[in-house]
């Protein structure tokens, strides 16, 4: 008997779409995230774009959630789903401004925070906020020295660093740091924004440079009015947030900064720490800038000519958040370890985020290998669309811009052949050609060569022979030997030598 009640079934994706970095990116509106049997339900998209996702306990693989949407709901369940697995939730604007971050944290001994707080008068604070601004000045040092090949602008920067040896007050750091920083931005200012073909000629123009940092809109790096500029503030936000998560990890207060001021609402600490790696996110984008075009796709300009991300990108530069999580974890160790040289036991912290101690008793090296950035897709120069690696246009733009090649080629030969050096040279020849041509005598012509054995005998076996032999034959140039092989008559002077290159001459000459 045929069964009559059919199963429903399940309106959720089976397939994960979290890969090996352990991202997944949220977007869209009415973004909904709960738990049900267990699993952690997500629904997010637009319109018939919605997506559904459900994630089981057990091989997930998720690391971070990131959320680039203010509209929806998280239950309590969804967080301390998130929790017991050890997944960060994030939640920040497509402009680059972090709204909220959360995730799993460590006991925190208060002999550490009190340490931290006691910084700005026992100078450890000064020793601190000198050593992140050299990690920095120095990165960007190298970044003006070996990508952008700019050795007069390294060599400033560097004097810049060398004075922070001397400075005696937090005041005087920020004045050096401020100082590298508009030596290092304006050696930006002229770098090239890549596009398609067909893109570039429908961006606004101020797209097509990278400009200044500070934004028209707000004078600051804020509501970027560019692509690259609206990455870095995109790329900031989210080691920003790394920066939260690893200071949580390991006990210290995000809160409680350095060199940054006091601010109500701001996590000092995470910014201060954020300096040492913002030159390695700048010359991640500016290789990416260098090698490979932006899609107009990904980027939208609103009313106010603020450049925004769409959501294509946010996901795949969300991507990049546990690279800058890693780069940040020593510095982190850093900070809590100068920090316990201060208290009465001074007892050495646990290394839990680079495993730093287990690497040294095993006699590995102290600090990891440099991490690279996820890659990126390659896309073609000419439409935009995906294609193979190695590549750089797909097979019909790579077919258009060897017809545009050739074009330009030709207007390149009609302008040169106009110039009066060519002219020259084209009157020197016709004259040559033209006393040759009065000085030949027909009598002085085999009576065997006619015009009939030229077109019957000799002009077929021209036809199969090279352009470059009928050219050495009778001395003219390659144009014109080309017209004689395709049946063009020359001047009878060259019938003989013609037939002689074709071996039709009596064996009594």
């Amino acid at each position: 008997m045929a069964a009559s009640v059919k199963l429903s079934q399940s309106c959720f994706s089976g397939k994960s779409p979290i890969n090996k970095s352990g991202v997944l990116t949220l977007h869209g509106f009415d973004i909904r995230m709960r738990v049900r049997c267990g699993h952690l339900e997500i629904e997010d998209g637009i319109g018939q774009e919605r997506r559904k996702i459900r994630l089981p306990r057990v091989g997930h693989r998720l690391r971070r959630l990131v959320c680039v949407s203010e509209d929806g709901f998280v239950t309590l369940s969804a967080l301390r789903w998130l929790t017991d697995q050890d997944a960060a939730f994030v939640m920040l604007k497509r402009n680059g401004k972090l709204l909220n971050v959360c995730g799993p944290v460590s006991r925190s001994d208060v002999r550490l925070k009190r340490a931290q707080a006691l910084a700005h008068q026992n100078g450890k604070a000064l020793e601190i906020s000198r050593e992140l601004i050299r990690a920095k000045i120095e990165g960007q040092e190298r970044v003006v020295r070996e990508q952008l090949k700019e050795p007069a602008a390294s060599e400033v920067i560097a004097r810049f660093r060398e004075r922070l040896a001397d400075a005696e007050s937090l005041d005087t750091i920020r004045h050096l740091e401020a100082q590298a920083a508009a030596v290092y931005w304006s050696a930006w200012s002229e770098i090239p924004v890549l596009f398609p073909r067909q893109d570039a000629k429908r961006v606004p123009d101020r797209w097509l440079q990278f400009g200044t940092r500070h934004s028209p809109l707000t004078g600051q790096p804020r509501l970027a009015v560019n692509p690259p500029n609206a990455i870095l503030n995109y790329c900031f936000a989210l080691a920003e947030s790394e920066c939260r998560l690893v200071l949580s990890a390991s006990g210290l207060d995000p809160c409680m900064g350095f060199l940054h001021v006091d601010t109500p609402y701001r996590d000092s600490l995470a910014l201060d720490l954020l300096e040492t790696i913002r030159p390695s996110i700048e010359a991640w984008l500016l290789a990416w800038m260098m090698q490979e075009p932006f899609r107009r796709s990904d980027f939208f300009e609103t009313s106010t000519g603020n450049c925004r991300l769409m959501s294509r990108l946010c996901a795949q530069l969300s991507e990049t958040a546990p690279t800058w999580g890693r780069l940040v974890a020593p510095w982190v160790e850093y900070v809590a370890r100068s920090l316990c040289s201060t208290t009465l036991q001074r007892n050495t912290p646990a290394t839990s985020l680079t495993q730093q101690h287990k690497r040294e008793s095993k006699g590995g090296i102290s600090l990891s290998r440099p991490i690279a950035p996820p890659r990126r897709e390659n896309i073609c120069r000419g439409c935009g669309k995906t294609i193979e690696e190695r590549r750089t246009d797909c097979a019909d733009c790579a077919i258009d811009g060897a017809k545009e090649r050739l074009v330009s080629a030709a207007k390149l030969g009609r302008l040169a052949a106009r110039s009066p050096e060519s002219r020259a040279k084209h009157s020197v020849s016709r004259r040559r050609h033209a006393e040759a041509c009065s000085a030949w005598k027909a009598t002085s012509q085999p009576a065997w060569l006619t015009s009939e054995f030229f077109s019957e005998k000799l002009q077929p076996l021209l036809a199969k022979t090279s352009t470059s032999l009928i050219k050495s034959a009778i001395g003219v140039s390659r144009w014109y030997a080309g017209r004689i092989r395709k049946g063009y008559r020359p001047h009878p002077r060259h019938w003989h030598a013609l037939a002689k290159l074709a071996r039709l001459c009596p064996l009594t000459e």
